[in-house]
């Protein structure tokens, strides 16, 4: 077996339901909700090889811990219903699965659930994680959609964009909360590149057109994604007000963006946007036949001067991270708070840390070795006013038992022990992204 088959990566082969968990510490009684896991579980039992672009296309399989009350009331995991989990199961015959596979995110938007492909098609899933089929609510998206649109939390409104290796190469699009479409425009770049988030202001979108890039012919030597590090291309911010209106293209030295922290108009007039950036990705080893080790990833920000169409950037910190989230009632506008794991390794994920942007500050939640973590999911406390006032909700993969348990942590402390640590008695593998959706009542 691969060594990506192995401990915190490993596939499960089967669907669970689960009602009794060995809890320590006291789980907040307003704690009323879903914590859902995506990410890819090959129904065939194993990765076909231990880099990431193989990891990527294998099947979609949600993750769902419930908390009621003050309880641990349940634990359960699913595959997402598609064509390829049919043919796999022998039912491909059926004309009710669709041809995707949303593997990577979820969010809650209008009244659906809806799990997240790479570009792909989404479909909607419920707080069970039964799959639903395809949107009704957006129509729109069932073209394509980055698995990271985001949501403006004052208006409803959702912005998004499809990234294709087929033309039209990039597309942006609005949706109002409703989920009906309110904007629907073709971006003209050179070339297809991979671009995997994106940021919003209260008045302006930001998409990533960075020197990862598509080169068809890796197709020939065996990849199943053909996307690598590109000298000659040149990396840029895609600036444009979010209704539509003068596109800016903002050049920045080279480099790969894969998550987005968030951004905000600034007082004194310029755009702020914090990401994790890397200075290369993807690049190819000599033989062009597999790629070099990635470099990590920092945090970075650029002060974007949409007069003089430049951005000035820096580097923030020397810890390598990935996965930042925020309270995210603070999208598009200026927070405080930011909260992303560690990663001393390529292939490791330990450790949690909290950022104070404002002073510069860090508190870490430290995970033991050979352990490894998801990212970090923060949900405020009810009726809260502060910004970090709430929790930071993690799974964490023990080696040693080769099980998971979830921890619920202080948002406002971190390096203190956990609030309640629940153990499930069951591994999640090492996946994407999550969400936390309230109770439905």
């Amino acid at each position: 077996m691969n060594s990506v088959d192995m401990d915190a990566f490993a596939p499960v082969l089967d669907e669970l339901d689960l009602s009794s968990f060995e809890v320590t510490g006291e789980i907040p009684f307003d704690l009323n909700g879903t914590l859902v896991r995506n990410g890819p579980n090959p129904l065939s039992g194993h990765f076909e090889s231990e880099d990431v672009l193989s990891w990527w296309p294998e099947a979609a399989m949600l993750h769902g811990i419930t908390l009621t009350g003050g309880k641990a009331t349940g634990y359960r995991n699913r595959w997402v219903r598609t064509q390829n989990w049919a043919n796999h199961k022998g039912d491909g015959e059926s004309n009710q699965y669709q041809e995707t596979n949303p593997n990577v995110n979820v969010i809650s938007h209008g009244g659906e659930i809806l799990a997240l492909a790479e570009g792909g098609q989404p479909l909607v899933i419920n707080q069970s994680l039964e799959t639903l089929g395809a949107t009704v609510i957006h129509p729109a998206l069932q073209r394509g959609v980055t698995a990271h649109p985001k949501i403006d939390p004052g208006t409803g409104e959702l912005m998004y964009f499809k990234a294709d290796w087929q033309a039209p190469w990039l597309r942006y699009g609005v949706l109002d909360a409703a989920g009906r479409e309110t904007l629907d425009v073709e971006i003209e770049v050179p070339a297809p590149s991979m671009m995997h988030d994106m940021a919003i202001t209260e008045t302006h979108s930001i998409l990533l057109d960075l020197s990862v890039g598509f080169d068809f012919s890796m197709f020939e030597l065996g990849f199943r994604i053909p996307i690598c590090w590109q000298d000659n291309r040149q990396s840029r911010l895609c600036v444009l007000p979010r209704h539509g209106g003068e596109i800016h293209w903002i050049e920045i030295e080279p480099c790969f963006i894969q998550h987005v922290v968030n951004a905000y108009n600034d007082a004194d007039g310029t755009i702020v946007l914090d990401v994790v950036r890397y200075p290369t990705y993807f690049t190819r080893n000599a033989k062009g036949d597999g790629f070099l080790p990635n470099p990590l990833g920092v945090l970075w920000r650029y002060r974007i001067d949409l007069g003089k169409g430049t951005a000035a950037e820096s580097q923030m910190d020397d810890l390598c991270i990935e996965l930042p989230r925020i309270n995210e009632s603070f999208t598009g506008k200026n927070n405080r708070y930011l909260y992303a794991l560690e990663q001393p390794a390529d292939n490791m994920m330990r450790g949690v840390v909290r950022y104070d942007l404002l002073t510069g500050s860090r508190d870490c939640h430290k995970v033991d070795e050979g352990d490894q973590n998801s990212e970090p999911v923060f949900i405020p406390r009810e009726n809260s006013v502060d910004e970090d006032d709430g929790w930071v909700l993690v799974c964490v993969y023990l080696k040693t038992t080769n099980t998971s348990e979830l921890r619920i942590l202080d948002a406002r402390d971190l390096s203190s022990s956990p609030v309640a640590t629940i153990k499930l008695g069951r591994r999640i593998p090492a996946g994407f992204h999550g969400a936390w959706l309230n109770d439905e009542r």
